[in-house]
């Protein structure tokens, strides 16, 4: 027999502490912002903060959302969310004559059919978000622009429709604060959807791509690398030569020579004129010119005297590249494109390289699909390869 004996009181007092103390170390707090169920409800939720530092609660999981603002989403089917969206805005509805955004040729069938529930570019209709009853918006916008979004706007939004708004900047890649905007972005909106692990996976694939190129590239001596120019970017529309980026993408990471890099601008227009002096050895044309009546810039470069006699012109050095300002910038296509980049200034350097398996390689990544093929189909077939003049 045990030398330990309780009476029927003593027991009952035991266990009645013991429980006291569980509910006192349930009760002490650890800080975290998961999920919390109120006595007698089901409806469970969660409290996050957002890009804009607001803190918001959200229901968890989510069945049904809505997306407000150019390219968000673009970020929910990265995070391979799209099957949670209930209402579009009208971009996603329209017939485009083109359609330069590879998420909307993956999932359009699908977006098409949904109820409407605003303007695009985050001019929301609470009344019809309202009649679609999601059970969270999301809503973004790039920065300094203006189709930028803000905590006034977010916060007006959820006070007019009584749903609960997450908002964030879109950001970019083209700096280290847009960078961290973007990866923010996709962070907030993985924790919402429960899809942190895939919002890790997207930011460590762009990261290891950009690093990819980097390492392919970033001992080229300066006197080595190739000077070039892009020409015909797409920015809210088609648009001529004389539109560029100062600061493209795909040139720093494969670290070639943009004759337009002093201009210090996101977008710049230039005079006919500074393209001629600059005389750059290799030009690209964002393929979304063609869009222009007579060819926009490739129709220039084949028609006006003075750029017919740059050197990229007489000697077979103009390629296509594929827009990638399409309703906000489409990331998997600027990493298509600077392959195709890389492989055309420097072969030897991307010998492995397939530019289109790898395009479809992101595409895949990104969507889901391998969609190069009907992209490209928009604009003739005229991206990755050379232009004839």
């Amino acid at each position: 027999m045990s030398p330990f004996r309780y009476t029927g009181s003593l027991a009952a007092a035991m266990v009645a502490a013991l429980v006291l103390l569980m509910i006192a170390a349930g009760c002490t707090g650890t800080g975290t912002t998961g999920p919390t169920v109120a006595p007698g409800d089901t409806n469970r939720t969660a409290s996050i903060t957002d890009g804009f530092g607001r803190n918001v609660t959200v229901p968890a999981p989510l069945e049904s959302v809505v997306c407000s603002g150019s390219g968000c989403l673009r970020y929910l089917v990265y995070l391979q969310g799209q099957d949670l969206v209930v209402g579009v805005d009208d971009i996603e509805k329209k017939e485009q004559a083109i359609e330069g955004r590879p998420y909307a040729l993956a999932y359009g069938s699908q977006f098409k059919d949904l109820p409407l529930i605003g303007e695009f570019r985050g001019k929301d209709d609470p009344e019809k978000i309202l009649a679609v009853n999601p059970q969270l918006i999301f809503k973004t916008g790039s920065s300094g622009t203006a189709y930028g979004t803000s905590a006034a706007e977010a916060d007006k939004l959820q006070e007019k429709t009584g749903i609960p708004v997450v908002a964030f900047p879109y950001g970019s890649l083209r700096n280290d604060a847009e960078k961290a905007e973007m990866y923010g972005g996709l962070r907030t909106m993985g924790q919402v959807l429960g899809k942190e692990d895939r919002a890790e996976e997207v930011i460590a694939y762009i990261k290891e791509t950009m690093a990819d190129l980097e390492r392919r590239t970033g001992d080229i001596p300066e006197e080595e690398q190739k000077a070039v120019y892009v020409g015909g970017i797409s920015s809210a529309g088609a648009h001529g030569i004389i539109s560029t980026e100062p600061a493209y993408p795909p040139f720093l990471w494969v670290h070639a020579k943009n004759v337009a890099a002093g201009l210090g601008t996101a977008h710049a227009d230039v005079a006919k004129e500074a393209i001629v002096d600059w005389d750059p050895e290799y030009i690209f044309i964002d393929v979304g010119t063609t869009q222009m009546e007579g060819g926009g810039a490739i129709g220039e470069l084949k028609n006006d005297a003075a750029l017919q006699g740059l050197s990229a012109s007489k000697n077979g050095r103009v390629y296509g590249v594929l827009p990638y300002n399409f309703y906000s910038t489409n990331y998997e296509t600027v990493l298509a494109d600077a392959y195709f980049i890389g492989k055309t200034l420097y072969p030897d350097r991307f010998a492995d390289v397939d530019p289109t398996e790898k395009a479809d390689e992101i595409y895949t990544f990104f969507l889901g699909k391998p969609v190069f093929s009907d992209l490209n189909g928009q604009y003739g077939n005229l991206g990755f390869t050379g232009i004839t003049l």
